[in-house]
């Protein structure tokens, strides 16, 4: 049975057609407008181009949002036009195939379960935590193989937990979330602290910042880091011990028995990803007395969230 999956990101939106085994047959891609019925019209052709080449059954649809349990409906989406909009329904009306949506770090958790670093006998676990360090945080639990979703789709939100009253603003209208501290953004805000406060002499990143127009990103930090920059590497220190501290307090919740890091961040995690495990043992309550989580790095890289989406088809019509 072949799937379409799509991802709808902030600034394009990715298709693949997906075979039960988790492989990408053929992709398809279009920019992503700012504004409802043309979004639908961009999602509406990436689909009927990959269902003109190839005999599909059903569309799984990701992005990053608030979707109702029964998956038809967009609650809210902060980079996306739709507010309590029936998605689902509107994009099979006009491609005549079943579709759902889901959330995109549902979505890819799910993938990884199925194909990447969640799977096989030596990796299954019966409660995963998916953390997906991008721009912001998105996160998934799993339980037994099936997503908690929470009472009304929403779960579970981590990004935005607090782990610094009164600490750096957030865009969700909050101070002090977890993910002004470890993402791509927060790599970048601490770098410019660092840089405030006159620490360390002149580094590549301090060359870079005077002259970039359009501003260093995570990755030009995450270089440098790479590359010694001292900056750059007190940086990654910050994102591994905030990593850490999230990971505990998540721990003391959940306790989930493996940890799978991924989204655009995860690809520098040789940098940070040791540092952060040997945080979290140290300050994970009774940390010394229980078993603590295995921390993994996901497999599947920026396909998971298509390879989800199309397995998630793939479960609704079968």
């Amino acid at each position: 049975m072949l799937t379409i999956g799509v991802d709808v990101g902030g600034t394009s939106v990715r298709a693949a057609v997906v075979d039960s085994d988790g492989a990408i047959l053929d992709t398809a891609r279009a920019a992503t407008p700012g504004q409802d019925r043309a979004l639908e019209a961009a999602i509406v052709g990436v689909i009927d181009e990959l269902s003109a080449r190839h005999a599909v059954s059903a569309v799984g649809v990701a992005l990053a949002g608030f979707v109702t349990p029964d998956r038809r409906t967009v609650r809210f989406a902060p980079h996306l036009p739709w507010r309590d909009v029936r998605v689902a329904d509107r994009l099979a009306q006009r491609c005549t195939l079943p579709v759902v949506i889901e959330h995109d770090a549902n979505a890819a958790a799910l993938a990884e379960r199925r194909f990447g670093a969640a799977s096989g006998s030596g990796a299954r676990a019966r409660s995963t935590l998916f953390v997906a360090l991008g721009t912001g945080i998105g996160a998934a639990l799993l339980i037994d193989g099936k997503l908690y979703r929470g009472a009304h789709g929403v779960a579970p939100e981590l990004g935005h937990i607090r782990v610094m009253p009164d600490g750096r603003a957030c865009p969700c209208g909050k101070r002090g979330c977890w993910e002004r501290y470890c993402s791509g953004t927060a790599l970048v805000t601490t770098l410019v602290e660092l840089l405030a406060s006159d620490q360390g002499a002149s580094t590549n990143l301090t060359r870079l910042a005077s002259v970039e127009a359009r501003g260093i990103t995570g990755r030009h930090v995450a270089t440098a880091a790479r590359d010694g920059d001292p900056l750059g590497r007190q940086a990654m220190a910050e994102l591994a011990r905030w990593l850490g501290e999230g990971l505990a307090l998540i721990a003391d919740v959940y306790d989930p028995e493996l940890v799978v890091i991924g989204g655009g961040v995860s690809g520098s995690a040789p940098l940070f990803l040791d540092d952060a495990r040997e945080h979290y043992a140290r300050v994970l309550t009774g940390g010394q007395h229980r078993p603590l989580a295995r921390i993994r790095t996901a497999q599947l890289g920026e396909e998971a969230g298509v390879i989800g989406a199309a397995e998630i088809a793939r479960e609704a019509v079968s």
